[in-house]
């Protein structure tokens, strides 16, 4: 599907499906074009070659789904492979896609294969607010990046809550499933890093180097993007931080449960240990044993082994082992 908004001074805005003749709208000088490709068929997907003559290389890894994060100047085009991130669901993964943007002099074209919320939403904006494009196409890509870091910030604030209810958790019952829960949160945590990280140093290049596709005055706006990268990335460490001070604290606690398991079974042999002597040593065969007829003989060997296990309980309290 190709979706497309053309904006110029004198029409306005104008919004379009499928092919058009996208170099003729691009040849006036105050025209700025989106062109949105959105799991293009190959004929949809020839526009790229046809109608913007963007380089072989290019267009290879954009349509191969290529998802890690680079930025290469052609001159009179830029390219970019940024990265978003689908929303974190219950019980399964987050998943980092591959989005394509080429900017040009008037022109910002985007290749995806998946949905892309963030990009939705900037149609919207530009559909209740023409000026969103009017500024020029390095505006409405700065605004397109600024849509995708965004989600990034969404993720994480997911994540947060997660994190801070599996600690309370771990407080609570540690137990299996809160094992495999946050190990699921350290993998997605870190999933979210992999794809900031890459994406700071990316927009790193836009603030500062100088492109000839970027005036100085959108350049400006880019160092805002990478500020918002930075501060994610502390953020990401330290939810990095808790969760692996959660799983040290609950594996500390399920220590703590089975030594106090080994320390009552320790306990408890120990208490027996004695009364099996006595029951071993008066269940003999020696027909000599004085206590065999002596009429309190059984009652004796009883409160012997009570005896004992109560003069044992009074040690070990008193060596504050229990």
């Amino acid at each position: 599907m190709i979706r497309s908004f053309y904006y110029t001074t004198d029409d306005g805005l104008n919004y379009a499906e499928g092919i058009s003749e996208f170099q003729k709208l691009c040849a006036r000088r105050d025209s700025v074009l989106w062109v949105d490709l959105s799991s293009p068929t190959d004929e949809e997907s020839y526009v790229l070659t046809s109608e913007f003559k963007f380089h072989p290389l290019a267009i290879e890894d954009v349509l191969s789904e290529m998802s890690h994060p680079k930025i290469d100047d052609y001159d009179t085009y830029l390219f970019t492979i940024v990265q978003v991130l689908g929303p974190p669901v219950q019980e399964t993964e987050i998943e980092a896609k591959g989005i394509g943007l080429f900017l040009t002099q008037n022109a910002v074209v985007t290749v995806h294969f998946h949905q892309v919320p963030s990009l939705d939403s900037v149609a919207q904006r530009l559909q209740r607010d023409s000026r969103l494009i009017s500024r020029g196409a390095d505006f409405l890509f700065h605004t397109m990046l600024d849509h995708i870091v965004d989600t990034y910030f969404s993720a994480q604030n997911t994540m947060e809550k997660e994190v801070d209810g599996v600690e309370a958790e771990v407080f609570e019952d540690p137990d299996q499933d809160i094992l495999k829960k946050m190990f699921r949160i350290r993998r997605d945590l870190a999933i979210i890093r992999r794809v900031i990280v890459p994406q700071s140093e990316i927009m790193s290049q836009f603030t500062r180097e100088k492109f000839d596709v970027i005036t100085p005055k959108a350049a400006i706006y880019f160092s805002d993007i990478n500020d918002h990268l930075h501060v994610m990335i502390s953020t990401a460490d330290n939810q990095r931080d808790s969760i692996n001070s959660a799983m040290d604290l609950y594996f500390s606690m399920v220590s703590t449960k089975t030594n106090a398991v080994i320390k009552f079974l320790t306990i408890l042999s120990a208490l027996f240990l004695p009364a099996t002597f006595i029951v071993g040593f008066y269940g003999m065969n020696f027909e000599t044993i004085p206590e065999f007829r002596w009429k309190f003989g059984y009652p004796f060997a009883v409160l012997l082994i009570v005896g004992v296990i109560v003069g044992l309980l009074w040690f070990f309290k008193r060596k504050k082992w229990i």
